[in-house]
């Protein structure tokens, strides 16, 4: 909204320094400190009222250090987060921008999902929440809603060389960065995605059945719909399993959002693209602004999540966090790169399919269930191990950080 008035005012009242927030880059700015201090100064009033209404953590007796200690903490920090996001985006982005609704609608519909489940939990004094199969209809609506979004949105294009270009579009002349040669390209409507470490890295959800010969738009409507109803459902599921240990879901989110703040901004700039040799997405850059709340967020909440908690973030966080990154990496077409970007989420969601899918196994043929981990998801293993969960959180961190750099040098190495 502030990003309308400031325009205004520039353009009406030519008012000094209006201009600003023309810039991606001091709106994003801008965006942190806002969501920072939402964050940590609203954060503990909103800790004293969960307290005040005993919105306590229940807490399962897994025979694990230190666990007993955290029963009461309050739940439902998740508001925090969401809070930390809507409010700068809402005030610094572009409101009229497809990426941006998008990530709004992201943010309140796996949210919403979240808070019925920590309000059954508490209020309800049901310790399974919300049942596993409507999250499940959750995740799979939000997925489906974005494929549609993107399939079918005319906003939402990326700008490709092509061969004869109609009169209809807005056509470009560009010149390669690499061989000098130039070329014609125009924005259209596509189903290409990046490919990590490959030098022409498009991959074209149209080709995934071709060599079956089924074609045809339905057909990769439907390849493209699976995609992403899987990727958004896997990572809102990793970042949610990943919350179990005070910190760990909150700073890793952080880490994972810097990284797709920079993806987003060099996909959403032409020059950045063009020298990368990677997709050029029109309009995408704002997501930057959103980029920057979430990080704010994540890191304002972790002033009060580290390393003794004070509140923890529920379902209410956990799955906003994951939807949000889900949909992020597809929006800016880098879903391909989630496996190496979220990798501790995919570590953690590995474990414990690993662990039941073992345990099953072993039970069937032995009559007696055997284990692989300790204990899962992963990083109760290594508490099972004698690790103080504030060396686990920091070396899953080091992981994430490692991960980051080995995503944003994919730019690079192909």
């Amino acid at each position: 909204m502030l990003y309308y008035l400031f325009t205004w005012l520039q353009e009406h009242m030519h008012i000094p320094g209006a201009g600003l927030f023309q810039y991606i880059s001091f709106r994003t700015a801008i965006a942190v400190i806002v969501s920072l201090i939402i964050t940590t100064v609203f954060g503990s009033r909103l800790i004293r009222a969960l307290h005040n209404k005993q919105v306590g953590e229940t807490i399962r007796d897994l025979g694990l250090e230190g666990e007993k200690q955290k029963a009461g903490t309050p739940t439902m920090g998740g508001l925090i987060i969401i809070a930390g996001i809507l409010i700068p985006t809402l005030l610094f982005a572009k409101l009229d921008n497809i990426y941006v609704i998008v990530m709004i609608v992201t943010t309140i519909w796996m949210g919403a999902i979240g808070f019925l489940d920590d309000y059954i939990k508490v209020f309800k004094k049901n310790k399974e929440g919300l049942a596993g199969r409507f999250k499940v209809i959750g995740q799979v609506g939000l997925g489906t809603l974005i494929a549609i979004t993107m399939y079918f949105h005319p906003d939402i294009v990326s700008r490709q060389e092509v061969t004869n270009p109609t009169s209809t579009r807005a056509v470009q002349i560009m010149t390669d960065t690499q061989t000098g040669e130039r070329y014609y390209a125009e924005n259209v409507k596509s189903t290409k995605t990046n490919i990590p470490f490959y030098k022409n890295n498009e991959f074209d959800y149209a080709k995934v059945l071709s060599m079956f010969g089924l074609n045809g738009s339905l057909v990769t409507f439907i390849v493209f719909l699976i995609v992403v109803v899987f990727i958004v459902t896997a990572v809102s599921n990793g970042a949610n399993i990943t919350d179990g240990i005070d910190g760990l879901a909150t700073g890793t989110s952080a880490i994972i959002g810097i990284t797709l703040a920079i993806l987003a901004y060099v996909s959403g700039n032409v020059i950045f693209s063009d020298y990368l040799n990677i997709m050029y997405i029109p309009n995408s850059g704002e997501l930057v602004i959103f980029a920057g709340a979430f990080v704010g967020a994540c890191t304002g909440f972790l002033w009060y999540n580290a390393f003794p908690a004070q509140v923890f973030m529920g379902d209410t966080g956990s799955l906003a966090i994951g939807g949000i990154i889900a949909a992020f990496a597809i929006l800016i077409r880098k879903e391909l790169l989630i496996p190496v970007l979220c990798g501790v989420f995919l570590l953690e969601n590995v474990s414990v399919i690993m662990q039941v899918s073992y345990f099953k196994y072993t039970k069937k043929k032995y009559g007696e269930g055997r284990r692989i981990f300790l204990m899962s998801p992963l990083h109760h293993h290594y508490q099972k191990k004698g690790y103080h969960e504030s060396k686990i959180v920091m070396r899953f961190f080091i992981v994430s950080i490692i991960l980051a750099i080995i995503t944003i040098v994919t730019l690079k190495t192909r």
